[in-house]
């Protein structure tokens, strides 16, 4: 029967593996097993760099580790050396880390894992795996931000350096890109407008010859009264 104080070290070590469980985002359990003392450190040495918390524990102490947090179905996994590697910063890192080092060495096996107190299939920890870093992934973020900033610097530096004012910049922009725009095409002038009735009417009237006036009449005819009168006479 294990002695007190036996008892007291392995329950102050469940302990401290609960609150490294509870503050992990992400966890990576895996079979060592087969990797000599210099892979071992070259493996270490990777996981450090990316801010991951790397330990081999034994299974049973693990084991009452996850049943205290919910995370009971690490239990099948839990067979064999083991070793887990945790991060409370990068969700991303161990697994990207051990699955990159087991592509090198297959002695490494990746046997389970767990995110935000949930247990991940081995599939899942790929996928997870082939996630781009939280570096990358800022990198990308500043990238794109500073994108309209770097322009505007440009902008601003080219007016120091050519003494030339905005509203100069502007008007030149303008310029550039009314020459860059295609004229838009005028219609064909008609040359001819159709005729209309009532435009042919006006034009025949304009080109009939004018009326000859009535001769004047030099003597009208005269009356049978005006005969008698001058018989008289």
């Amino acid at each position: 029967m294990p002695s007190a104080k036996v008892l007291e070290t392995k329950k102050a070590q469940v302990a401290e593996v609960i609150d490294v469980l509870k503050d992990a985002q992400t966890g990576v359990i895996v079979d060592y097993r087969g990797l000599t003392v210099e892979e071992d450190t070259a493996l270490r040495t990777k996981l450090r760099e990316a801010n991951v918390k790397y330990f081999v524990i034994k299974n049973t102490l693990l084991l009452r580790a996850a049943k205290e947090v919910g995370l009971d179905a690490l239990e099948e996994a839990l067979h064999g050396p083991t070793a887990i590697a945790v991060s409370s910063e990068d969700a991303v890192a161990p697994a990207k880390v051990l699955a990159d080092y087991a592509k090198e060495n297959d002695k490494l096996e990746i046997k389970s894992g767990f995110m935000d107190g949930s247990v991940m299939t081995l599939d899942e920890i790929k996928r997870l795996a082939s996630t781009p870093s939280f570096e990358t992934l800022i990198a990308k973020m500043m990238g794109s931000l500073n994108s309209p900033i770097s322009a505007l610097a440009r902008t601003l530096q080219a007016i120091v350096d050519g003494g030339k004012e905005i509203s100069d910049l502007v008007a030149e922009k303008a310029g550039e890109t009314s020459a860059e725009t295609p004229a838009e095409e005028t219609a064909p002038a008609e040359e001819e407008k159709a005729e209309t009735p009532a435009e042919e009417t006006a034009a025949e009237t304009e080109e009939a010859p004018a009326e000859e006036p009535a001769p004047a009449e030099e003597e009208k005819a005269e009356t049978p009264a005006e005969e008698e009168k001058t018989d008289a006479e």
